[in-house]
C-alpha cells in the first residue's frame, strides 16, 4: 500500500510576515498613512543604463545559458575584484548566475546533496531562508555564531552572513579566517551571504569570504552569495550570483541545467550593465547613508538603543522591552517594522527598522518618532 503524501510545507515554519497583519492594519489606519520600514525592498528607480540593456535584449528569442553569457561571467568576476577586492576569480570556473539569491539559498543544501542525517548551522540571528533551506532538504538545523560551541561535530554546511541581516554586524578578518580553517579541517561547506557587502557605514570594511586576506586565494569549500537587489535596486529582476569553489560551482551548474534554473536572457544583459558601471551603486549608497542618519538620530533621541548596525539596510533597535510591543507602539504612529523574533529567539527584545523608504517618508517617520516617543522619554 502506498504511503500517504506528506506536504513539504509541513516541514516549514509559518511565514513570518503573516503575523504582522494586525500591526499592518493599525499602521494603515494612521491619518497620515503607512510608512513601511518592515522589509528591505528597494524603492528607488533602477539605473537608466540597466533599463536600456534590458529593453535592448527583449527581442532575443532563444533559451539562455544556465551558466550565463561569457560577458556576464567576466563582468561578475571583474566587479568582485573592483568592488570587493576579490582576486583570482576565473570567469568560466568560479561564478554562476542565479535567479535571485533567496531562491539560490533556499535550494542550496538540496542541490548540494545535503539532507537527512546532515547538520546545517545558521547564525543565532538569521535571515529566515537559511532555516527554510535546511528544512526543505530534511537536514537538522543548529543555531550558532561560534565554531567552538559545535564541539567535534562536522556540519555539512555552515551559513555566514556579513554584513548581517537583521542586525548589521560585520565579521572581522580573523573571525572569517577561523571559519575558513574550520571548513578545511572538517570538510564543511561555508556559504557566505554577502548581499550587503557594499553597504558598510562604520568600523572595519566588510570583507568577502573570498578576500585573499581571508582565504589566501584558496576557494575550497567556500561559496559567496551576491545580489544586485539591494545596491542596484534590482530586486524585481531576480539578479544574483554565486562565486567560489570551482568544484561546487560546477556541481551546482550541472544540477541547475537539468532543472532548467536559468536567468532570463534580458536579465543577464541587465546584470552586465549593472556590473560594468559602479556610479549608480555609489549614488544609491549615499541615499541610504542619508536616510540612515535621519532615522538613527530620531530613534536614539527617542530613547532607543541601536546595536551593531554598522552596515546593511537596517537599524537593530530596542527599547528594552518585548519587540512585539515596540512593533505595536510604532504601528500606532503609522510606522511598520519587523519584530526581532523573526530572526531567532535572541531577537525577542529588538525590532528591525529598514532604510528602504523615500526621503520624504524617512523624514516623516523621524518626525512621528520624535513627537510620540520623544515626548514619552522626557
Amino acid at each position: 500500500m502506498a504511503q500517504s503524501r506528506v506536504p513539504v510545507s509541513q516541514r516549514l515554519p509559518d511565514f513570518p510576515w503573516d503575523s504582522l497583519a494586525e500591526a499592518t492594519a493599525a499602521a494603515k489606519a494612521h491619518p497620515e498613512g503607512l510608512i513601511d520600514l518592515s522589509v528591505g525592498t528597494p524603492i528607488d528607480p533602477v539605473a537608466p543604463n540597466v533599463q536600456l540593456a534590458l529593453a535592448e535584449s527583449a527581442a532575443v528569442p532563444g533559451y539562455p545559458q544556465t551558466k550565463g553569457t561569457p560577458r556576464l561571467r567576466q563582468a561578475t568576476a571583474q566587479a568582485m575584484e573592483r568592488r570587493f577586492g576579490v582576486t583570482g576569480l576565473d570567469a568560466d570556473q568560479h561564478v554562476l548566475p542565479v535567479i535571485g539569491t533567496k531562491e539560490a539559498i533556499a535550494w542550496l543544501p538540496t542541490l548540494l546533496g545535503v539532507g537527512e542525517g546532515h547538520q546545517v548551522v545558521i547564525p543565532e540571528l538569521a535571515y529566515p531562508t537559511y532555516e527554510v533551506s535546511a528544512k526543505l532538504a530534511g537536514a537538522e538545523v543548529t543555531r550558532s555564531d561560534s565554531t567552538l560551541r559545535l564541539g567535534p561535530s562536522a556540519p555539512a554546511l555552515f551559513y555566514l552572513n556579513s554584513p548581517a541581516n537583521p542586525h548589521g554586524k560585520v565579521l572581522g578578518v580573523e573571525h572569517l579566517r577561523k571559519m575558513v580553517e574550520f571548513a578545511r579541517e572538517r570538510g564543511t561547506i561555508v556559504v557566505s551571504d554577502e548581499c550587503y557587502l557594499g553597504l558598510g557605514w562604520e568600523g572595519e570594511r566588510p570583507r568577502s569570504i573570498l578576500d585573499p586576506e581571508v582565504c589566501d586565494g584558496d576557494f575550497t569549500n567556500l561559496i559567496a552569495v551576491h545580489s544586485l537587489s539591494k545596491t542596484s535596486n534590482m530586486a524585481s529582476y531576480r539578479a544574483g550570483w554565486l562565486a567560489g569553489d570551482p568544484q561546487l560551482i560546477q556541481e551546482l551548474l550541472e544540477v541547475r541545467r537539468h532543472a532548467g534554473l536559468m536567468n532570463p536572457g534580458p536579465i543577464q544583459a541587465a546584470m552586465v550593465a549593472a556590473l560594468e558601471e559602479d556610479g549608480h551603486e555609489q549614488l544609491q549608497k549615499e541615499l541610504y547613508r542619508h536616510r540612515r542618519e535621519i532615522l538613527r538620530s530620531a530613534l536614539t533621541e527617542a530613547g532607543f538603543t541601536i546595536e551593531h548596525s554598522e552596515a546593511g539596510l537596517y537599524l537593530w533597535a530596542t527599547e528594552g522591552r518585548n519587540g512585539r510591543e515596540t512593533v505595536s507602539r510604532l504601528a500606532e504612529i503609522g510606522i511598520l517594522c519587523a519584530p526581532g523574533e523573526f530572526y531567532g529567539p535572541n531577537g525577542a527584545q529588538y525590532v528591525r527598522v529598514g532604510l528602504t523608504a523615500a526621503d520624504q517618508q524617512i523624514e516623516a517617520a523621524a518626525t512621528r518618532i520624535a513627537e510620540a516617543f520623544g515626548a514619552a522619554s522626557r
